[in-house]
């Protein structure tokens, strides 16, 4: 599959690259999609929810009245769960969410992500480009004539250096990702991907195994 290369000015240029069709262009896996996503936003999740049950409650275990006689039920303690400030009936408790997925399944996921991407035409391979100095309005500069300026973008390059990612960390709605660190995710989550062409083969070499 070939697909045009375009410059930081938004224009195409004479060049095209080939995309693995192992990579870009098998059907997409639906389930290894969801599987993937659903690890990362668990493994995200902090877990530190808690309440207190009744052993956590602070109070006396004297009898608060007479066991028998009262013409009610018998309350052996104010930290009973039914009386108000008394503890809570299986409440949550700090826990931890997340879960593995085997390497095979989760390479699976991004290259699903990768080809729904090139399916719907929302990937777009740009020419290698360096930032001098960390600019944001110069980075700014390319997102408008790449007509992205109020898109939600996910660049992915070879080397984040550290003027690209002072120039890009101010702009809402754009991240900058290494090609080896690519996650589901973040390829489903922007509505368009940017691929510099020298981290087409890192992708290859992640992916193709």
């Amino acid at each position: 599959m070939e697909i045009e290369v375009y410059n930081i000015q938004g224009q195409k240029t004479d060049k095209k690259v080939t995309l693995s069709d192992t990579i870009f262009g098998i059907e997409p896996n639906s389930q290894a999609i969801y599987m993937a996503t659903r690890q990362y936003m668990n493994n995200r999740r902090s877990g530190n929810h808690s309440t207190k049950e009744r052993n956590a409650i602070v109070g006396s275990t004297v009898k608060i009245k007479r066991q028998k006689g009262t013409g009610t039920a018998r309350a052996g303690s104010i930290k009973s769960p039914l009386f108000r400030g008394g503890g809570r009936i299986f409440g949550p408790s700090p826990r931890d969410y997340s879960f593995r997925l085997n390497k095979k399944l989760k390479r699976l996921a991004r290259r699903s992500a990768l080809s729904a991407k090139v399916k719907d035409g929302e990937l777009m391979v740009l020419e290698d480009f360096k930032m001098d100095q960390p600019k944001t309005k110069e980075f700014a500069n390319i997102l408008k004539s790449l007509s992205l300026q109020e898109t939600k973008t996910l660049l992915i390059v070879t080397d984040l250096e550290h003027n690209m990612m002072l120039s890009s960390r101010n702009i809402p709605g754009v991240k900058v990702r290494r090609a080896d660190s690519l996650n589901t995710y973040e390829l489903l989550d922007n509505k368009k991907v940017l691929v510099m062409e020298g981290s087409l083969k890192v992708i290859e070499e992640q992916l193709v195994k």
